[in-house]
C-alpha cells in the first residue's frame, strides 16, 4: 500500500517536472479522487510514451530525498523497522550527549588527503597503525580447503589490536567485516574507510553506534555524500585500501 502510494507520488513528480506546474492536495471524495488518479495515469502513460522510457525515467524529480520514507520491500523490515523505532530516542540522546563524536568534521588532513570524518579524531594521533586487508589468494585457498593462512591473518589482526595498535581498514570483504565484530566485541579502536560521505543528519550504523559513542572509532570518507550510490566499484576498494596503507604510516612518522 505504501509502496503503491510513493510509486503514484513519483509519477505525479515526473509529470509536474516536465511541465513546469504545481499541484494542489487531490479532493477527498471518492469519486473525484478517482477521476483525478485515472487521470495521473493517463497524463504519466502519454508522457512516457512521447519521451521514451529512459528520458521519462530520467526527469529531474520534484521532490528532494526523504531519508525518513521507506517502502518495504521483505516482511523482515517490519521487526529492524520496530527496532529502530525503539532505538531512535535513546540514541538521539546519545548523540546529544556527545556532540563531538557525532558531528560531521570537514577537512581532515591525513597524509596529504582530506577527508570528512564522524568520531574520534584523537586516534589519529596513536603510535602504532595496521591494515586489516584479506587478501583474495587467502580466501580462494580457504575455499579450497586451506584455512590456515587467512586464520592466522585474521588472528594476527586481532592480536594487534590487542597489543593497542589502531587498526585501519573500509572493512570490505565478510572476513574484514568478522575482524571488525571481534574489534567491537572486545572494545578495541579503529578506523574505518567509507565509500560514501555523510549526509547533514548522519549517525553510524548499529554495529558502530555505540562504539563511536566511546570514543573507539573514527569514520572517515575522502568524498563527498551521494544520495545515488548504492554500490562499492572495484576502483572504490582499490583507493581506500591504498588510502589504509597510507594512515599506517602515520606511526612511522611520529
Amino acid at each position: 500500500m505504501t509502496r503503491g502510494f510513493w510509486q503514484g507520488v513519483k509519477k505525479l513528480g515526473r509529470t509536474c517536472s516536465y511541465s513546469g506546474t504545481s499541484f494542489l492536495i487531490p479532493s477527498t471524495t471518492h469519486e473525484t479522487l478517482k477521476a483525478e488518479t485515472a487521470a495521473l495515469k493517463q497524463m504519466s502513460a502519454k508522457l512516457c510514451s512521447q519521451l521514451g522510457n529512459d528520458a521519462y525515467y530520467n526527469l529531474e524529480p520534484w521532490f528532494n530525498e526523504m531519508p525518513f520514507l521507506r517502502a518495504m520491500g521483505h516482511y523482515s523490515q517490519l521487526a529492524t523497522t520496530i527496532r529502530y523505532l525503539d532505538m531512535n530516542p535513546q540514541r538521539l540522546a546519545t548523540k546529544r550527549l556527545m556532540p563531538g563524536f557525532f558531528r560531521v568534521q570537514k577537512g581532515i588532513e591525513v597524509c596529504g588527503r582530506s577527508y570528512d570524518g564522524v568520531g574520534n579524531v584523537a586516534l589519529l594521533h596513536a603510535e602504532h597503525y595496521d591494515v586489516v586487508h584479506v587478501r583474495s589468494i587467502w580466501v580462494k585457498a580457504a575455499e579450497q580447503g586451506d584455512c590456515r593462512p587467512l586464520r592466522d591473518y585474521m588472528n594476527g589482526c586481532v592480536l594487534e589490536a590487542r597489543k593497542g595498535t589502531i587498526m585501519v581498514s573500509p572493512f570490505i570483504s565478510q572476513q574484514e567485516k568478522q575482524v571488525m565484530q571481534v574489534l567491537l566485541n572486545e572494545q578495541r579502536s579503529f578506523i574505518v574507510l567509507a565509500d560514501n560521505g555523510f549526509r547533514d543528519y548522519y549517525k553510524p550504523v548499529d554495529a558502530l553506534f555505540d562504539a563511536c559513542a566511546a570514543g573507539r572509532v573514527l569514520i572517515l570518507s575522502p568524498w563527498s555524500y551521494d544520495p545515488t550510490k548504492r554500490h562499492i566499484s572495484r576502483s572504490d576498494c582499490v583507493a581506500l585500501n591504498a588510502m589504509a596503507e597510507e594512515i599506517r604510516m602515520l606511526g612511522t612518522e611520529q
